[in-house]
């Protein structure tokens, strides 16, 4: 179930000529796995294992990380610098040096810079790569000139909210601590295609303990498959059931009064509020029946070491944040914080305290300067005034770790703007992606063995070195010689945090956290950060001033991780968040035109845009499919294999149908981001995500979309 696939013995060296190099997944999964990784020569890879080492990886990882070698040695890997021939996506190149690359974008830039301002230069980024040094170093950039600032909104905004609403930080138990649970609640991610290391220790806690899984989430998916207990809700009502869940435990006096005096704000009116939110209310909300609710809800009330492990997916409806924070609240009511094995963890990203000051150039930064949505890039490129937060347009824009024109929401908008004449695109990857395809320079990238940088996991405790442990092909170069060659040319190659090597800049932040050196910290691999017992288990209190958990959250003036700067101020219907936890409808609900609620969920084999032009990855998923209950199905006169096109206002886009039960009625859901080229018209499924901005603090909503479903 969350082994790893084996590579082919035919691409396996014999052991005893095979050295073993150490570093860590550098993908967007909270993770960030220590590897063992063979290298068979000075620029050759084998297989990839999960380094047993580690106490949180504990030997095993993703099937798809396992065949790396796949990925690193692939023959499409982008090896020179490209540019543009023909017209725009015209994929008519022409070969260049990388010095000369880079002084044609420096060009650019200063010609635009000189016709509009820096704030018409956007570099955009986001997670392609969690290196601190590699990902985070355009900022220096950024900075050091006063281009545009980059709002990151995609990914955490609505979970990272919520549990700060009522927790106060961003930390909690160790996720370890799950194998040593009782029950353990997967709720709203899908663990063994996301984040394996999540069943490792909660099957762990089934062979060793007779744990139950409890799996909560919108379809029958491969992690609701391993469960003993499965609770399939429709998008976006998880404060619904949240709610009545906990209005059952007050109601059978499973609720631990004592701890909720001593750690929360309100303890009273909260059970005054849930009153009315009855099991019976939820049912005709979420769909799941009210008899179970109640049996979920004396399940977790009569178990005090259960682990509740909340993921991301859930969160990415427009209440998100207020689904996140109903479902924490839940293990407040229950009071299983208090015991080893018990309470909710979501990220520990608060306890790393890394100082990347150096590498984001933070000295120049200025607040002043316009802030850009990354979730509205479709909007900024399209010249809407309000996305452009009444700046200049952008008209030159440096994309590294990330690829919009497949990943970002109203793709069509963001295509548009990305195929302006007047707006210069260079484009830093690996692969030739969607983005890669519509820009005016492409420049070709190195893979993490390939270089140097330090990484830190959001879904455990360790601090992970990943040195350079193989030479890469002839032509690419590592995000940090771009940043550093173009601050160069830009002229401001003399700012703090320039002119520093990748292994300067992690020897700084080791240094600043009392961890070593790079030299040191090679030997050590990694470091183990988690807090103590009392301290990760807000025993000594949450992390308000007061202590207390805040089953009242300040929705618009809470500190959170990524919270939108003062002058973006709160996002979206912020004055419709509620007093207490509960469903709020402010979600894409279905209608008459569009029936369906579609969601986007992640595949087993790519992440992101990420693994697609693999070998094994394109295998096991096929092709697109939209899974569809039989009962919708039988309605539209659709049999399973059908060609079906599904739209709203924002497009449409055509796949093939797969009929599967495992969904409540109402809802769709397509798995994994294929490339745009994989569908008919050359249109991914984003063409179909809104981006309107959600409350409180931003964030993309890319699992909440009403459709409509036709066959043909």
């Amino acid at each position: 179930m969350n082994d790893a696939t084996p590579i082919d013995s035919a691409s396996a060296a014999p052991k005893s000529s095979v050295v073993i190099g150490h570093s860590a997944c550098p993908h967007d999964c909270p993770s960030t796995c220590a590897l063992d990784v063979e290298l068979l020569s000075a620029n050759r890879i084998g297989r990839v294992r999960g380094d047993a080492g580690n106490s949180y990886t504990a030997g095993v990882i993703c099937a798809k990380v396992a065949r790396y070698a796949e990925r690193i040695h692939h023959p499409d890997r982008l090896l020179k610098p490209l540019i543009r021939a023909g017209g725009k996506g015209e994929g008519k190149w022409k070969e260049a040096s990388f010095d000369a690359a880079l002084d044609l974008i420096a060009e650019k830039f200063l010609k635009a810079e000189a016709e509009f301002g820096s704030e018409t230069v956007w570099p955009n980024f986001y997670a392609g790569t969690m290196g601190l040094v590699q990902r985070d170093g355009i900022n220096r950039l950024r900075h050091a000139k006063r281009y545009s600032n980059h709002f990151g909104s995609f990914c955490t905004n609505l979970a990272w909210t919520g549990f700060a609403m009522g927790a106060g930080a961003l930390r909690g138990p160790d996720p370890r601590e799950m194998a040593k649970s009782d029950c353990v609640v997967i709720w709203g991610t899908n663990a063994v295609s996301t984040q394996v290391n999540v069943m490792t220790h909660a099957t762990r806690a089934r062979r060793e303990r007779g744990a139950k899984i409890v799996v909560i989430d919108i379809y029958d998916n491969p992690t609701m498959k391993q469960a003993d207990v499965k609770i399939v809700l429709k998008p976006g009502t998880d404060g619904a059931f949240a709610c009545a869940v906990m209005h059952v435990l007050f109601r059978e006096n499973l609720a631990d009064r004592e701890y909720l005096n001593k750690f929360s704000d309100d303890p009273a009116g909260l059970e005054s509020h849930l009153q009315l939110r009855t099991p019976e209310w939820a049912e005709a909300i979420c769909g799941v029946p009210a008899a179970e609710i109640e049996d979920f809800a004396r399940l977790v009330g009569s178990i005090p070491r259960t682990y509740f492990r909340l993921g991301y997916g859930f969160t990415r409806q427009r209440n998100g944040a207020v689904n996140m924070h109903a479902a924490l609240s839940l293990a407040v009511v229950t009071g299983s914080f208090q015991h080893e094995g018990g309470g909710a963890f979501h990220s520990n990203s608060d306890i790393f305290r890394l100082d990347k000051s150096l590498i984001e150039g933070t000295r120049y930064f200025d607040p002043g300067v316009r802030w850009l949505d990354q979730s509205k890039i479709g909007r900024v490129l399209t010249g809407d005034a309000e996305a452009l937060d009444g700046g200049p347009p952008v008209t030159a824009m440096l994309i590294q770790n990330t690829n919009p024109a497949n990943v970002a929401p109203e793709q069509r908008k963001v295509v548009e703007g990305l195929m302006r004449e007047d707006l210069f695109v260079a484009v830093h990857e690996q692969f030739m992606t969607d983005t890669a395809q519509l820009a005016d320079v492409v420049l070709p990238a190195t893979m993490f063995l390939e270089h140097d940088d330090i990484y830190r996991g959001g879904g455990h405790q360790h601090i992970i070195l990943g040195p350079k442990l193989v030479d890469p092909p002839e032509g690419p170069r590592q995000n940090h010689d771009v940043i550093e060659g173009l601050g160069e040319r830009l002229g401001v190659s003399d700012r703090e945090g320039f002119g520093m090597t990748p292994r300067a800049h992690i020897d700084h932040m080791l240094g600043k956290r009392g961890l070593g050196d790079f030299e040191s910290f090679r030997a050590d691999k990694w470091a183990d950060v988690q807090g103590d017992f009392e301290t990760s288990h807000f025993l000594g209190g949450f992390g308000h001033r007061d202590g207390k958990f805040r089953f009242r959250p300040e929705w618009t003036t809470t500190p959170a991780a990524n919270k939108p700067p003062r002058r973006m101020g709160p996002q979206g219907p912020h004055d419709r968040l509620p007093a207490f936890p509960d469903h709020v409808e402010m979600i894409e609900s279905a209608d008459a035109d569009h029936p369906f609620r579609l969601a986007t969920s992640p595949s087993r084999s790519f992440l992101n845009s990420s693994f697609a032009e693999t070998p094994s990855s394109k295998a096991r998923e096929k092709r697109p499919e939209l899974l569809m209950h039989p009962e919708d199905a039988a309605r539209l006169g659709i049999a399973d294999g059908d060609r079906v096109t599904l739209g709203n206002a924002r497009g449409e886009v055509a796949m093939p149908v797969r009929l599967d039960p495992g969904q409540r009625s109402g809802v769709v859901i397509h798995e994994g981001l294929w490339p745009n080229s994989a569908f008919e018209g050359g249109e991914g499924i984003n063409v179909l995500t809104g981006a309107d901005a959600c409350a409180p603090y931003g964030g993309a909503a890319f699992h909440d979309t009403k459709v409509w479903v036709r066959k043909g």
